[in-house]
């Protein structure tokens, strides 16, 4: 669904490493593996998180192309983040054949899948009772690779003036009562960064704990509802002319492809669902021509969270997920064995009891790299200096255009006819 800025990742949860190709960032960014190590370690923090999140990983970036001395140039980025648990799983996740008979257990495969996870799907898809191949791609420990990515795209947006910040808004049935709407988003950050759960509201965190405590003594998981809010994004992004253009749907794509996420809305969607469309849509105000930002026609609200018919309007962008329990259970539910097809429990594998703030760090990535993609389809530029000059080029041509100068849309009627 991306059109300029591609990227894809490899590697396995307890494989040697992780790795992404990001193509399509404009020469000039200025890049250190700080600015991508800050988002790794975010991603990792979260209470419910598991050992290997807390303690055995730590995760870092090393630059194998695309940046030289401190900045990108023009060709295709490659990021390696190594994962430290390898060596407790060399035997199991060996790339090479093994010459040595090994013990199955040294191998850790399993054959009972759990409900909820991509374990039977996946060994059906592939013909393959032993899911240790399933689990080791479909875990979100390859979210680490897209937090790397997406924080090249935080990166280069911060250049024009774009942010991007991440609340969670609910965990299990405990939800925050905090407007994120219209905090200005400097705050919303320091607010999320300084929580353990990533929750504006602190009454509504310390329950969310005593939630997952409780989860946690039952053997339990957890979901909920974070939000991603995009501020400075330019008006115009998207188009609504074909399908497969409209921003809504291509941010709502890529929000959904974080595991456990199963449901996306743009603004408050499920609940302006049940209104009369007079409290629904968004007001004009008077146009501002002089606007600093990209609201040269603010709204009284911002319901349609920035975007109509796919194309951002001046708004801030926002973006919300419901991301399910995590399937892996420490009491386990009833499955089956797939050698013999008889009743046994699921497996259990070491696993988070919740794991909802580091999926809205994740969708922070996925977010920003769907937007600077629209950013550069639509202005384009080989360096960022050039991407910079052609949205200066285009804020003025919108001002031009609401003060009466041209580009008309219809430059023929404004022509003296020859008598």
């Amino acid at each position: 669904m991306l059109a300029k800025l591609r990227f894809l990742t490899a590697g396995e949860s307890h494989g040697p490493a992780l790795t992404v190709i990001l193509e399509g960032v404009p020469a000039g960014l200025p890049l250190k593996p700080e600015d991508v190590n800050r988002d790794l370690w975010r991603r990792q923090q979260g209470y419910g998180r598991g050992l290997r999140s807390r303690k055995i990983e730590s995760d870092s970036v090393r630059f194998l192309s695309g940046v030289r001395h401190g900045r990108t140039i023009g060709s295709p980025i490659t990021m390696l983040i190594e994962n430290r648990d390898f060596e407790n799983w060399r035997l199991a996740m060996s790339p090479e054949p093994l010459d040595e008979i090994v013990p199955e257990e040294k191998l850790r495969p399993f054959f009972v899948p759990r409900p909820g996870h991509a374990d039977l799907a996946g060994a059906v898809k592939f013909l393959t009772k032993d899911l240790r191949p399933i689990l080791e791609r479909a875990s979100a420990r390859e979210t680490a690779a897209r937090v790397a990515a997406g924080a090249v795209a935080k990166k280069l947006l911060s250049e024009i003036g774009v942010q991007i910040a991440s609340h969670v808004v609910a965990i299990g049935y405990v939800t925050a009562n905090v407007d994120a709407s219209q905090m200005p988003l400097t705050e919303i950050m320091e607010r999320a960064e300084a929580s353990e759960l990533r929750c504006l509201d602190s009454e509504a965190e310390a329950m969310m704990k005593q939630l997952i405590d409780e989860a946690m003594g039952k053997g339990e998981t957890l979901g909920g509802i974070f939000e991603v809010i995009a501020d400075g994004v330019p008006i115009g992004l998207g188009s609504h002319v074909q399908w497969d253009k409209k921003l809504d749907g291509r941010l709502a794509q890529a929000v959904m492809s974080i595991p456990a996420v199963k449901g996306v809305e743009i603004g408050r969607a499920f609940e302006l669902a049940q209104r009369f469309g007079s409290q629904v849509h968004d007001p004009f105000l008077a146009p501002n021509p002089n606007a600093p930002d990209w609201r040269f026609f603010p709204r009284a609200s911002n319901n349609a969270g920035g975007l109509e018919g796919g194309i951002t309007n001046g708004e801030r962008i926002v973006v919300r997920g419901a991301m399910k329990p995590i399937s892996t259970l420490r009491n386990p539910l009833p499955s089956i064995d797939l050698r013999t097809l008889q009743p046994a429990r699921a497996h259990v594998e070491r696993s988070d009891v919740c794991a909802v703030p580091a999926a809205a760090v994740v969708a922070e990535a996925m977010v920003a790299l769907v937007i600077a993609d629209a950013v550069l389809e639509k202005f384009g530029g080989d360096s960022v200096e050039e991407l910079k000059a052609n949205i200066n080029r285009f804020r003025e041509l919108v001002r031009s255009w609401m003060t009466g100068g041209e580009p008309d849309a219809y430059p023929e009627k404004n022509q003296t006819q020859n008598p």
